[in-house]
């Protein structure tokens, strides 16, 4: 068996040198064009030489140094405050926009409505709105054309200045009018509506038969009695309860029943006391009259009035005919 050759041994390492830094080799002259000993090439130095324009502003400096301070005045000063203000004005109107443009919106609103509101013054109050033609409407026995002609002094009175008093003293001539009421309707129409007072009978007097409404008021006076109205025998006369009674009763009625009665009469105001056809109703009191009413007008149709003395309807549950 064979001995195995030895391995070849490895070579020692060479100490490495330090690697040596890097001069750059610097070539300086003295003088342009005279080459300073170097150990290598070098380039050319070129001198600094300040220029016009870049020692220019120093030059200005100087000069503006060399100035003596020119002293502030009270223009300046005026002129500076000014330009202050103006600054303000202009950041207030910035930060208030808003609100100049809300109050611009309300001032022109309230300005149109004013306007309104004067040009519809303005119309109502002249001549377009002067009152030409007067109507007269709920009259029965009273005659129109009187009412009208009594009124005919507002004639060409605008509607909105119409005297409502004036308008009361041309109707107080007319014992018929009970109310009334006055309507303007543009352009140039004056409306009266009126009602008028009923009367319920007549009380004769030394002056003859005065018509009366339920009030007492006397509406008419005559010689003889007027037709189609009771005569009136009230213990007290005109404005006493058992008046007032009897023209609540006679009001009450309906108008064929109300046509028939030819006189009341009456001592308090609860025994009043109707004549009809010759045949006494005793009534009573003013309350109930409506059910008094309808059980008078059936009583009447099952027993006519001139087969009956009284109809006594006081108690509408209870009725007597004698």
């Amino acid at each position: 068996m064979r001995r195995p050759s030895p391995l070849p041994s490895t070579p020692s390492a060479r100490p490495v040198e330090p690697e040596q830094p890097f001069e750059p080799e610097i070539h300086l002259r003295d003088t342009p064009g005279t080459p300073v000993e170097s150990t290598g090439p070098l380039a050319d130095v070129v001198p600094f030489v300040a220029r016009e324009a870049d020692a220019a502003p120093e030059a200005a400096t100087d000069e503006v140094d060399d100035q003596p301070a020119r002293q502030l005045g009270v223009r300046d000063v005026w002129a500076a405050a000014r330009a202050r203000r103006r600054a303000l004005r202009r950041e207030i109107r910035r930060f208030t926009v808003r609100q100049r443009r809300r109050r611009l919106a309300w001032l022109i609103g309230l300005g149109s409505v004013a306007v309104v509101a004067l040009g519809a013054v303005a119309a109502a109050y002249s001549p377009m709105f002067a009152v030409a033609t007067i109507t007269v409407v709920g009259t029965d026995r009273l005659a129109p054309a009187a009412v009208e002609e009594a009124l005919a002094g507002q004639l060409g009175t605008p509607l909105a200045l119409v005297d409502s008093s004036e308008v009361k003293a041309a109707l107080v001539a007319f014992p018929l009018v009970e109310t009334y009421t006055l309507e303007a309707r543009p352009p140039q129409e004056l409306v009266v509506r009126i009602v008028e007072r009923t009367p319920i009978g007549s009380i004769e007097s030394k002056a003859g038969h005065t018509l009366v409404d339920a009030a007492g008021v006397a509406l008419a006076t005559t010689e003889g009695a007027p037709e189609g109205y009771p005569s009136l025998d009230i213990e007290d006369g005109a404005g006493s309860r058992a008046f007032l009674a009897a023209g609540t009763v006679y009001r009450s009625l309906p108008e064929e029943l109300r046509s028939q009665v030819t006189a009341i009469t009456a001592t308090t105001a609860n025994d009043v006391t109707l004549t009809i056809d010759g045949a006494d109703v005793l009534w009573g009191g003013a309350e109930d009259s409506a059910q008094k009413a309808v059980v008078l007008a059936a009583a009447m149709v099952a027993s006519p009035p001139d087969e009956v003395e009284l109809y006594d309807v006081s108690s509408p549950a209870a009725v007597v005919i004698r």
